[in-house]
């Protein structure tokens, strides 16, 4: 083996350990605790516990790799970060790695275009504040105009407190470009996670054409907690959670993770219309 081999070789195999010290992080970073039963769990398990089934929040980032066809694109509409009643402390800064609590991307599910948002549990529980709003309008406006559908997935513990009765307007500000893009044909599908609560379920995400949610989330406005202690009375078992909504009429279904992006493949395409309109 000549020099020139030798150092190509050397080069090479530096690479390699460095892809395999990176995949050790990531695997390492991958490591989670499961709330339910606080057991540390892989995060490479579709976020669901082996131990108790318990489904746990997923960032947007593993959203669009468990839902989007490869080659998806992010998108950003370059909404402004805001505090509106000058609240204490409070700064806009990354979370985690995000922005702020909403991610949205473009692309395909089963070759069938779409636009998708996901709130970030990991950014203020994914509340709902001037920003997430502003973004979410934008997004669905861009939908409309492009004429591609919308799935917005739900996790949040809804409007963020810190931005007072600006974050409240936020819902009707939401709802309106919703009602917009129904009225011009958009089909619009929303997922709720567990928690989808406050003004966020009051919303947006009890909106949907089409309303989807995982197996145990929980769904309502305000917590278990405080109706209890409001009225005074025992809650039914149950209480709040998707399979209780779903035996209701409020959910359309309950799709696992493993299922959701074929499920969601196979919406889009039966709403498919001849010129791309869904």
């Amino acid at each position: 083996m000549n020099k020139k081999d030798l150092t190509k070789r050397k080069s090479l195999l530096k690479s390699i350990r460095n892809l395999a010290n990176i995949t050790k992080t990531k695997a390492k970073e991958e490591k989670l605790i499961c709330k339910s039963c606080k057991r540390e769990v892989s995060g490479n398990n579709l976020h669901i516990c082996p131990y108790c089934d318990s489904y746990m929040p997923m960032s947007g980032e593993d959203r669009f790799e468990l839902l989007l066809d490869r080659g998806y694109s992010s998108i950003n509409f370059g909404s402004k970060h805001l505090n509106p009643i000058n609240f204490p402390n409070y700064k806009n800064k990354k979370i985690k790695g995000l922005d702020e609590a909403i991610s949205i991307a473009r692309g395909t599910i089963e070759g069938s275009n779409v636009v998708i948002a996901v709130l970030e549990h990991d950014y203020m529980m994914g509340s709902m504040g001037t920003y997430v709003g502003e973004e979410l309008t934008k997004m669905i406006e861009y939908a409309n105009r492009k004429r591609l559908p919308i799935i917005i997935v739900s996790v949040s513990g809804g409007a963020r407190m810190q931005e007072g009765i600006f974050s409240l307007m936020q819902m009707a500000k939401v709802s309106l470009a919703l009602s917009n893009f129904s009225e011009s044909g958009g089909l619009y599908i929303s997922l709720m996670t567990n928690p989808t609560m406050g003004g966020v379920s009051a919303s947006f995400a009890s909106a949907g054409d089409i309303n989807l949610a995982e197996p145990g989330a929980r769904i309502g406005f305000a917590g278990p907690r405080v109706i209890k202690e409001t009225l005074h009375e025992e809650l039914p078992k149950g209480f709040q959670s998707a399979e209780k909504l779903l035996e209701f009429g409020f959910l359309d279904m309950i799709v696992e993770r493993k299922n959701q992006k074929e499920v969601l493949g196979k919406i889009l395409k039966l709403h498919r219309g001849d010129n791309g309109r869904i």
